[in-house]
């Protein structure tokens, strides 16, 4: 019995310092999920089902009223508006970006870590400034506009700005490198040897690329419509600067909820229909990638 006991303890001994730098790493990292993710996404949850007051407090009473406004028909065509906006920007981010990511990732490692700092440095400028720098390239008296009429391709100058197609463009153009980095991170490990393989074999560009290269770089796809297709849904600041106030997004009448109007509550119940979309989209992330691991092995 006693020398059980001591292949026991020396069994257990090293287990528990193993469970020391386990816990030192992430407990810090949980700690700091749950004080301020965890928290706040469940009280906005709670505050969802609360009531507006009259001076636009809230009034902690049960109501299902908030979410009830969202199925009235203006708010839902913004909804509907938005998931639409998302969803053309997360499609022509990804016909641009995997064309471009695949040529990147194609090039030597030298010439390829240049070209990802290229398409990096748009974001070490101020987004301010760059959303203003597309008003005043497609103003009515600006650049864009001085060269079709100069040009006699139109006559009169186009309203660019404040309209959909504005915001569209800037949506696409702020969201094209969260598309490009996890594409060229999954093209890159792509190997060379299965495409000369497929070639040699007698399979055409076409065929190659829908058999082997779509299939294989799936997670990154993926993972690039995830990170274009959320943001694009929330975000507020390219509708407010390009739209002028005349396109409104779902993200944009979040920010009026929770600051001019002070309806928190309705504000709370669209932020609440944003996490179900992203929860909804992991969920299908987690169960594509569990089917991919399962075809690999």
């Amino acid at each position: 019995m006693n020398g059980k006991n001591i292949v026991s303890d020396g069994m257990s001994a090293p287990r528990k310092k193993n469970r020391i730098p386990v816990l030192a790493m992430a407990g810090p990292v949980s700690v700091w999920m749950v004080l301020f993710v965890a928290l706040p996404m469940l009280y906005v949850i709670y505050i969802s089902f609360m009531s507006r007051g009259v001076f636009g407090d809230v009034v902690y009473e049960f109501s299902l009223e908030s979410y009830q406004t969202i199925l009235d028909p203006t708010y839902f065509k913004v909804v509907l508006k938005s998931l639409k906006a998302a969803g053309i920007t997360t499609v022509a981010c990804l016909l641009f970006g995997y064309p471009l990511a695949y040529i990147i990732a194609r090039k030597p490692k030298e010439t390829a870590a240049k070209l990802v700092t290229l398409i990096m440095i748009p974001f070490w400028t101020n987004s301010l400034m760059r959303l203003n720098s597309w008003l005043l390239l497609f103003q009515t008296s600006g650049p864009v506009n001085n060269f079709l009429t100069g040009h006699g391709l139109v006559r009169e100058p186009i309203t660019f700005v404040y309209t959909d197609g504005l915001v569209m463009l800037g949506l696409i153009t702020n969201m094209l490198p969260f598309a490009v980095l996890p594409l060229y991170s999954t093209i890159e490990k792509l190997e060379k040897s299965l495409l000369e393989a497929s070639a040699d074999l007698g399979a055409d560009a076409v065929t190659t690329f829908t058999r082997i290269t779509l299939p294989i770089t799936f997670p990154g796809i993926f993972s690039a419509i995830i990170l274009v297709f959320i943001p694009s849904l929330g975000i507020y600041t390219v509708t407010d600067m390009l739209g002028g106030g005349k396109v409104l997004y779902i993200g944009n009448i979040i920010k009026n909820q929770f600051g001019s109007i002070r309806n928190w509550p309705l504000g709370a119940a669209l932020s609440v229909l944003l996490i179900l979309v992203t929860m909804l989209l992991i969920f299908i992330y987690t169960r594509f990638a569990k089917i991919d691991d399962m075809e690999v092995v």
